[in-house]
């Protein structure tokens, strides 16, 4: 089918296994002109995942100004979800929006935004997590932490060791179970290893 034809399927009474066979071939297709259709989906608890498929490889800033838009529109699993597609997109304007999700009632909303954040890894983001680190219940400090380790990571493959290193050292000195400690331990060490030495 076509593209307007899966944008028909999912505009339809379809049922749920068509418009999700839609979503997935959108995923391969899909343009500017899909988003619309795909992202009044993610509201559906059904299909929010699916619509979510289709959306994430989508090569428009349309896709992320949708995934901004649904963060006040949807709840639960799907806002979970929504979250956790900002951050398979990187999109950097979502750093606000995700920070503010830091303190949402629900844990699972509120660690999908710190792990989100990682995967963006922007400067902003890096400061919202370290900042956040000392601050969030002990609770969601595992996520900000698993966030901080993203982000030192993609310094580490940018080359900006120092920061990288230094990152991984507050991970290291923070409130959290060994495990976290020995990964940042062994993190610093590499970060402060002169480039392309074993």
């Amino acid at each position: 089918m076509s593209e307007s034809q899966l944008i028909a399927v999912l505009k339809s009474d379809a049922p749920q296994k068509e418009k999700a066979d839609a979503c997935r071939e959108l995923a391969v297709i899909g343009t500017e002109e899909a988003v619309p259709a795909l992202a009044a989906l993610l509201a559906d608890e059904t299909l929010s995942h699916m619509a979510r498929y289709g959306l994430e490889p989508i090569p428009d800033p349309a896709v992320d100004d949708a995934l901004r838009d649904a963060l006040g529109q949807v709840k639960g699993r799907s806002l979970v979800g929504v979250i956790a597609s900002l951050g398979v997109r990187r999109d950097p304007k979502a750093v606000g929006p995700l920070a503010r999700m830091l303190h949402h009632s629900d844990a699972d909303v509120a660690g999908a935004a710190a792990r989100a954040l990682g995967r963006i890894a922007t400067p902003d983001a890096i400061k919202v997590l370290k900042e956040a680190l000392a601050k969030v219940p002990a609770k969601l400090r595992p996520a900000v932490a698993d966030g901080c380790l993203s982000c030192a990571e993609a310094l580490l493959a940018r080359d900006e060791r120092n920061q990288a290193a230094a990152l991984y050292e507050l991970v290291g000195q923070a409130d959290l179970p060994k495990h976290f400690r020995v990964g940042a331990a062994h993190g610093a060490l590499l970060a402060r290893q002169p480039a392309g030495n074993p």
